[in-house]
């Protein structure tokens, strides 16, 4: 089994809504993947210079996050980030799951957070994310 960690970035301008996610999600969310690692983001900036360093395997935005959400952030970062990391977008209501299909998101996270479905999604998207092994 490997040491291997994933690093999930998590933002939201709110402590609380970052601690929601990272509680729902868990430190494994799946057992065939490796234990996660989460870097915390308060601000734009913060996810950009993470994003920017290579520093995340994963994305995950609140949709309602102030003054610029989660979903307009994803659009962004896929957009203009040639290895964009997978995002997953958390928004409020289920009527706004066509708002996270907009902004590119992989996949996306209904509050309140079921810690089986996030976990389920984040593991889903990891797994799809994965790097196909080539042996040489």
């Amino acid at each position: 089994m490997s040491t291997q960690t994933t690093k999930i970035l998590v933002f939201s301008h709110r402590p609380e809504v970052r601690e929601t996610i990272i509680t729902a999600v868990g430190r494994r969310p799946a057992p065939d993947l490796p234990r996660v690692d989460y870097i915390e983001a308060g601000t734009i900036a913060e996810v950009l210079y993470e994003v920017d360093n290579g520093s995340a395997d994963l994305l995950i935005l609140d949709g309602e996050a102030q003054p610029t959400g989660g979903m307009g952030l994803s659009r962004q970062l896929k957009n203009e980030i040639d290895d964009c990391p997978p995002t997953i977008v958390a928004v409020r209501r289920k009527d706004d799951r066509w708002l996270a299909t907009w902004s590119q998101a992989d996949a996306v996270l209904v509050h309140p957070l079921d810690p089986l479905a996030a976990a389920e999604t984040v593991a889903e998207v990891l797994r799809n994310s994965a790097l196909p092994v080539v042996q040489g």
